[in-house]
């Protein structure tokens, strides 16, 4: 891919607020992007520089499933559903082990799933 069609399909998904298909853009064009990051227009060079910081920390993104089964633990805990979101946290005990989970859930998770010991505080 041509690093201006790749510019061009990225300014237009940050236009349209498709975060999920700019970082996918961006992450599969990491290399290309460093040589050319000053082409970049602002919230997506702003993204472009957030994924290269945590991609040096060494953190990985979730992956589609683990992100189904946070919002799923968020649904559960939105409905205060006790016995959903405990066979939720069974069945995906590692996935709230990692840093990058508790990005993704919502206050009501937090504060349940800190209050039953799952998560750190």
């Amino acid at each position: 891919m041509d690093i201006y069609d790749l510019l061009k399909k990225i300014e237009h998904a940050v236009e349209e607020h498709d975060l999920v298909s700019t970082r996918v853009y961006i992450e599969e064009n990491l290399d290309l992007l460093y040589q050319n990051r000053h082409l970049l227009k602002g919230n997506a060079r702003e993204l472009y520089e957030f994924l290269l910081e945590r991609k040096d920390e060494g953190s990985k993104p979730l992956t589609r499933q683990e992100i189904m089964a946070v919002n799923i633990i968020n649904t559960y805990a939105k409905q205060f559903d006790l016995r959903g979101l405990k066979l939720s946290i069974k069945n995906h005990a590692a996935l709230l082990l990692q840093k990058e989970t508790r990005q993704y859930l919502n206050s009501d998770a937090r504060i349940i799933l800190e209050g039953m010991g799952a998560i750190e505080k």
